[in-house]
């Protein structure tokens, strides 16, 4: 079982989008842009909460 973990390799801010990409195989700059996506359609701040709760939350890569 793979688990969740913030990137130390695709890391651009804090690693979020990036340790998400490589938990499920999928594109980190995919990651990013949904987030810039929901950031416009949700008035910017319950995604910039969100991810600092994923920051918070998420354990770093060992």
């Amino acid at each position: 079982m793979r688990k969740l973990h913030l990137s130390n390799m695709d890391s651009k801010i804090f690693g979020v989008c990036g340790g998400i990409g490589e938990t499920y195989d999928v594109d980190p700059t995919l990651i990013r842009l949904g987030m810039i996506f929901l950031c416009f359609v949700t008035a910017i701040v319950p995604v910039i909460l969100t991810y600092l709760i994923a920051w918070a939350i998420i354990p770093k890569k060992i």
